[in-house]
This record gives C-alpha cells, sequence and structure tokens, in this order.
C-alpha cells in the first residue's frame, strides 16, 4: 500500500484506528477452546467486526509462533483474511545482521517463500543500518522502526542524551531517515510520551507514525492528535485489549465492534478538528 493510498483509506473511514491481534488463548472466550483453530477461530470474529471501522490490523507475532506451526498455520490463515482495504502489520521487532535481515523480510514480505504478505513489519533498529534496510527493497512495503516507546524499560536507553543534548531517539529517527523515505518508512511512537510528539515531528514531520498504548495503556487519543497528527493524519493509532477483549462471552465479537466503534468516531472528530476531512 503507497503512502497516498494509505492516507486515501483513512479520509474515506474517517478513521486511522489499527486493531491489535495479541491473540492470547489463555484470554479468549472459553467456548472458542472448542474450536479446531481457536486462535484463528477468535481473530476472524474480531477482523469481521470490525474492519469497517479501522485501517489497519496488527498481529503480535509472539502470540503465534509461541504455538509452533499451529501458530504459524493461524498467522498465516488469519493474514489472508485481513482485507484488502486494510494496512496490514506485523508486529515481529525483527532487527539482526544483513542476511538474517534478509530472510525475515521474505518470510513476512514474499508469499512464495513463505506463505506470507504483510503490507509492513515492526522493527528493532539497534543494530544499524543493514538490520533494516533489507526490509525497505520490496516495492509497496514497509518497515515500521521502534523510536520512542511507552513502555518502562524504554527509559533505559531511548532517553540516552549525548554532550551536545540529543537524545537517542532523536539520532535514531535522523539516522534512519536517509535509509528510506516517507514513502516505506515509519516510526513507533508510544501514545503515553503525549507532548514528546512535538519533538518527534521535528524529526520526522512527514513520516506515518504508529502509536501503541490508547485504551488500556491510558494514552490520550486527543494528546496523540494535538502533538502529532500532521496534515495527512500521519498517525496509525493502535488498540488491543480495550477492544479484542471487551468481553469474554460469546458477544465477545459484538462488543469489540462496540469499542472499535467508540474510538472510530473519536477519530472522525479529530479528522474534523484538523480539517484532513
Amino acid at each position: 500500500m503507497t503512502k497516498q493510498g494509505l492516507i486515501d483509506l483513512i479520509k474515506a473511514k474517517k478513521s486511522f484506528l489499527c486493531v491489535g491481534l495479541d491473540t492470547d488463548i489463555k484470554k479468549i472466550p472459553a467456548h472458542l477452546l472448542d474450536e479446531e483453530d481457536p486462535i484463528f477461530s477468535f481473530n476472524k470474529a474480531i477482523i469481521e467486526a470490525t474492519s469497517d471501522l479501522c485501517v489497519a490490523y496488527k498481529p503480535n507475532i509472539a502470540f503465534f509462533e509461541s504455538y509452533g506451526v499451529k501458530g504459524w498455520e493461524a498467522l498465516r490463515k488469519t493474514s489472508e483474511l485481513i482485507p484488502s482495504d486494510c494496512f496490514s502489520i506485523a508486529d515481529a521487532k525483527r532487527g539482526d545482521i544483513g542476511n538474517t535481515s534478509t530472510r525475515y523480510a521474505e518470510a513476512f514480505f514474499n508469499p512464495e517463500v513463505s506463505g506470507l504478505n504483510f503490507d509492513s513489519i515492526t522493527i528493532a533498529p539497534y543494530m544499524g543500518k543493514d538490520s533494516v534496510t533489507p526490509f525497505l527493497e520490496y516495492p509497496g512495503k514497509w518497515a515500521i522502526v521502534l523510536a520512542l516507546t511507552s513502555n518502562a524499560g524504554s527509559l533505559d536507553f531511548q532517553n540516552f542524551t549525548n554532550a551536545a543534548g540529543k537524545q537517542l531517539f532523536e539520532e535514531v529517527i535522523d539516522k534512519v531517515n536517509t535509509w528510506g523515505t516517507t514513502e516505506n518508512l515509519m516510526y513507533v511512537v508510544g501514545a503515553t510520551r503525549g507532548e514528546a510528539f512535538l519533538k518527534i515531528r521535528e524529526h520526522a514531520p512527514d513520516h506515518f507514525l504508529l502509536v501503541p498504548g490508547v485504551g488500556a495503556q491510558g494514552g490520550s487519543l486527543a494528546d496523540v492528535c494535538r502533538y502529532g497528527m500532521n496534515k495527512d493524519c500521519g498517525l496509525l493509532v493502535n488498540s488491543t485489549r480495550a477492544i479484542v477483549y471487551a468481553s469474554q462471552g460469546k458477544d465477545f465479537a459484538e462488543k469489540a465492534r462496540e469499542e472499535a466503534l467508540k474510538l472510530q468516531l473519536e477519530m472522525q472528530e479529530q479528522l474534523e478538528i484538523h480539517g484532513i476531512i
């Protein structure tokens, strides 16, 4: 999907919602455990209930690969079910030396090799250029690079400040910008960072940002938009637990839709406030 295609999709759906599929078999409704493939059955119901309200889905790969062959098969079937008018994100946080990253890129971007054909993948850039650029060699695919995350441990490294007063996450963005373009690079920025989005936008004014942390993690959608939205929206805001685990009963998909609709309506309001629609 191109950048303009994503912008057009946001305007058409009046939404920049990404639904996270962190499908934990210990948390899905008990009645699904009788299904042949409980993980896929859960994902299928969530996708069918929410696909008109969101622009992206983000399967968290750890929740699939931890179940071995069955998990990978559930991931393949889930990826095929994501509608063509939704952006697909493999939340894998890969990052390794060049020849290994090349294989990771094939795993998620080359259906003839792996059976998977995601639009994008999340990447940890710590090992440098050769850990990122193999993912940029696929036309129409995106690398979503970790920049400033919202987990507690992010403070261990990401805010390190050098003698010139530049923080590590700023250096990461500036360096990664030289490896790709706004057409194939995005950045992960946690929703709980608030005004830090102002600094992010100094370094990446036109890039899309994938923003986890709205909902159960306490991030404010209004603050994310106030500080992080650009003229094209430039945001994919992810919500997982608040949507997919809204109910543990047989009405789980219906309740997921209700929560997704609440966020979509908030997003529509923000898009209108910022003059994007």
